[in-house]
């Protein structure tokens, strides 16, 4: 059995040897035919350039600037010229064949749509070339259709809780002095090919809910129920928060304008309106409170990290709407804030969000 597994080894490392040998013969020989083409632009070029020559010598014998001697002279001197730069820079792409064959696994990085050929002239980058540029800049290879972008979510803005059988008026915590912050990371990928109408986003993030209670209240658990009780103290501060690692997905919706170069093609939302739906499902991964009050004289700061009987799995819906990357931002938790409460309160959020790019 051993003499047998060593054989098939042997025999697969022959077959991938073989196949490698044969992918590289086949890269060579794609280097080597594009090299060629190369060559028959070089001459399609030069013939544009001789033809533009003559047209401007001829402006010129019929405005008067030259006799049909002098026009026929330079005329025979622009031929010869275009007819040496064809020679040479045909030698340039025949010598690279050679460098290729000899040593071809050397130069199987080339990146033939980096080869560009000038005596003085501009590149497409707006540089000055002189012979042959072969791989200038960054040897990274641009990808030409990017269908799926990224960027760095900040959000903020004002937090409260809905409570069954309650308006938002009459809410326990305070409108202004309640507030959230989130940070994460998208991917927006185009659902259709040729359009980028409609994106789906998802991505990651951390959100921090934050409640501050009317009066002089604060947050106690007793036993498996969390409610809100008088401090013993005049409270200066009193705020709870929760902090959630949140996984949100939304359907994004919207025009935007394609930016389309001989390299690349883009799709950018920039300044264009676009808007979400979608939602999001996450942990719970803390729950503290923070009270500020004078005891004695004193003043004193209590910072309480406890369960407090929060949901430890979080899940709600989510839109956003605006142009460009400013945002209107609005977020629901679809789970009550705490478990086996005698009435359930819902974290509701309200805020701007930025997609950084």
């Amino acid at each position: 059995m051993r003499i047998l597994a060593w054989y098939l080894a042997v025999l697969i490392v022959l077959l991938c040897t073989t196949n490698l040998q044969a992918q590289d013969l086949d890269i060579k020989s794609y280097k080597i035919e594009e090299l060629e083409k190369k060559k028959i632009a070089i001459e399609d070029m030069e013939r544009e350039a001789l033809k533009s020559e003559v047209e401007q010598i001829n402006k010129r014998m019929a405005n008067g600037d030259l006799t049909k001697e002098e026009a026929d002279i330079l005329k025979r001197k622009a031929a010869e010229n275009r007819a040496r730069n064809i020679e040479n820079k045909v030698v340039i792409i025949e010598n690279y064949i050679d460098l290729l064959q000899r040593n071809g696994e050397l130069d199987l990085n080339l990146d033939l749509e980096r080869i560009e050929i000038g005596f003085g002239a501009g590149d497409k980058d707006g540089d000055k070339i002189f012979g042959i540029l072969v791989n200038s800049g960054n040897q990274y290879k641009m990808k030409y259709d990017r269908r799926t972008s990224s960027n760095l979510i900040i959000a903020f803005g004002l937090n409260n809780s809905l409570i069954d059988g309650e308006s938002l008026q009459d809410t326990p915590y305070k409108v202004g002095g309640s507030r959230f912050f989130e940070l994460g990371y998208a991917w927006q990928t185009r659902v259709f090919e040729n359009t980028n109408f409609v994106r789906i986003n998802y991505g990651v993030s951390f959100q921090f809910n934050g409640l501050k209670p009317k009066g002089n209240n604060y947050f106690v658990s007793d036993g498996d129920q969390t409610m809100l009780e008088e401090f013993d103290y005049d409270l200066d501060k009193s705020k709870f928060r929760m902090d959630n690692l949140v996984f949100p997905v939304h359907l994004e919706f919207g025009p935007s304008r394609l930016k389309k170069t001989d390299r690349t093609m883009r799709y950018s939302v920039h300044k264009q309106f676009r808007i979400g739906l979608g939602g999001y499902a996450g942990f719970n991964i803390g729950s503290r409170q923070k009270l500020k009050y004078d005891r004695d004289g004193d003043s004193v700061k209590d910072k309480l990290k406890r369960g407090y009987n929060t949901n430890d799995f979080v899940y709600g819906l989510s839109a956003y709407a605006g142009i460009g990357e400013a945002l209107l931002y609005v977020k629901y938790d679809l789970n009550p804030i705490f478990n086996n409460a005698i009435v359930d309160q819902h974290n509701i959020s309200l805020g701007l969000r930025f997609d950084l790019k």
